[in-house]
């Protein structure tokens, strides 16, 4: 279970202590190193025994002195999970922290029974300097807004975020819209999101003359699955992006990416 809604850190039930020493024959972690001082967006390298991960994936989260959760992200396998031996993994999470202070990096072994038993993590401390934010808005589907079900793109609509202020702002909001992060009171006045889907990264953007040209990675096919789906997954992307004043039109790699 995520706890989506909560900024409070879930007690976990870990078959040890999560120190990295525990865990050598388990996950390894190239950065950060123990007692770093980490900056946004968070780079986090290393590597995991398979049955780490689950679907090529699992979970990682940082939180302040408190258990307060600062940000979380997806850890992905860079090749193949099937595997009792190490597989490299990557990712990089955005936090928001109100002033500077030491935390704990959560690495988590991606347990979908959900059984006590079968659960473990990682604990890495790290140091954080407070982080600078601005607003932006992430663009959803509304159920609500399309009672004729015709999966309009005048239906997605926006929420509001705030974000670390950091060079790549456009980068930073489509990676959190794929995340597909929704609260409570947002699911109940009609927003749904498809995201987050296993494998569709963001690779790269790159604006020029006022066209964004953002590249995907989706490599099970997950963005061309039915055209009434498309249209909306491509209206999220699109309109999140067009907020910036920069950005004139979209495009995107590869070309035949939103295909029904």
């Amino acid at each position: 279970m995520w706890y989506k809604n909560s900024r409070q850190t879930p007690p976990i039930s870990v078959n040890n202590t999560g120190n990295e020493l525990d865990k050598r024959d388990l996950i390894r972690v190239e950065e950060p190193r123990p007692n770093a001082v980490v900056t946004n967006p968070l780079s986090i390298k290393g590597e995991a025994r398979g049955n780490w991960f689950f679907e090529a994936d699992f979970p990682v989260r940082l939180v302040d002195e408190n258990g307060n959760e600062l940000g979380r992200a997806i850890a992905t396998a860079n090749g193949d999970w099937m595997t009792e031996n190490f597989v490299p993994f990557a990712s990089e999470l955005i936090f928001t922290a109100q002033a500077p202070g030491r935390g704990t990096l959560i690495l988590e072994k991606n347990n979908p029974s959900g059984l006590k038993e079968q659960a473990d993590e990682l604990r890495i401390p790290v140091n954080f300097e407070e982080t600078k934010t601005r607003s932006i808005q992430l663009f959803y589907y509304n159920s609500q807004r399309d009672p004729s079900e015709s999966c309009s793109p005048e239906a997605v609509l926006p929420v509001t975020r705030n974000i670390p202020l950091t060079q790549t702002p456009i980068q930073d909001a489509i990676k959190l819209l794929l995340r597909g992060e929704l609260t409570e009171e947002e699911r109940a006045k009609g927003f749904t999101s498809e995201f987050s889907l296993t494998g569709v990264e963001l690779k790269g953007a790159n604006l020029e003359n006022g066209i964004l040209t953002l590249e995907f990675v989706d490599p099970q096919g997950k963005l061309s699955r039915g055209s009434c789906r498309v249209r909306l997954l491509w209206a999220q992307i699109e309109k999140t992006a067009l907020q910036f004043p920069e950005v004139k039109e979209v495009r995107f790699i590869p070309e035949e990416l939103f295909q029904p």
